[in-house]
């Protein structure tokens, strides 16, 4: 007899402050560390106002830096996640798993790889050969589609993947993304010279997470009382 798959809800929120995403995130993982026994595991989709973010190798951001960006009409935040900086905004999917690596495997590079595996079975779907490299995240040549920088705590993820859909990559222009030096940016829409847009990308994120991750996922819906 199989043992059951395990289950995913799938929570969309929509377009949401970087900040209020952070509280939300922390929310669902004080849902996993107060349960003894039931598991809340979640995948939280939403989109971002223009905001950029650092991780916790933060070291050559100066608040001068800072204040550059924001006068960009951007946020800025740090945060606990790993990895440099990198730019959120409308257009992009992003992607936050707040699960239990505990039902799945107790490995946080394995975790990294299975996101990394999700993202480039995504761009199979649309034609696009997609790869791995030395430096995290997802790429399409020397161009990075898809940011992935995540925080794991008593084997309870979050943060997680951004991948470009129809994003104005020009916001790149005012950082070096992740910290790499002579490498570029893609989406989507680029890659395929048509609009992707979010919602067109979702269903086929969620198609190749619950096959890479071997999952079953439902929808649920967004409420302060989970």
């Amino acid at each position: 007899m199989h043992p059951s798959k395990v289950a995913v809800e799938v929570i969309r929120l929509g377009r949401i402050s970087y900040s209020r995403a952070l509280l939300v995130q922390q929310l669902y993982v004080r849902r996993h560390l107060d349960s003894k026994d039931n598991f809340h595991n979640t995948l939280l989709l939403c989109e971002h106002p223009p905001v950029y973010t650092i991780g916790i190798r933060q070291a050559p951001y100066p608040v001068e830096e800072e204040q550059r960006l924001k006068f960009l009409g951007a946020e800025f935040f740090r945060t606990n996640r790993g990895g440099l900086i990198t730019f959120h905004g409308p257009g992009q999917l992003v992607c936050y798993p707040i699960i239990d690596l505990v039902c799945f495997r107790k490995s946080v590079r394995w975790y990294v790889c299975e996101l990394e595996k999700t993202v480039i079975n995504l761009c199979r779907k649309y034609g696009i050969k997609a790869s791995t490299s030395p430096d995290t995240g997802v790429w399409v040549g020397d161009n990075k589609i898809c940011a992935i920088g995540i925080h794991c705590g008593r084997y309870i993820t979050s943060h997680g993947l951004a991948l470009n859909c129809n994003t104005d990559l020009g916001w790149f222009k005012n950082i070096v993304p992740c910290g790499i030096e002579d490498k570029g940016v893609t989406s989507l829409s680029q890659e395929l010279g048509r609009d992707v847009s979010v919602d067109e990308a979702i269903p086929q994120l969620l198609e190749t997470f619950s096959a890479q991750f071997d999952c079953t996922l439902f929808h649920g819906e967004y409420s302060n009382s989970n």
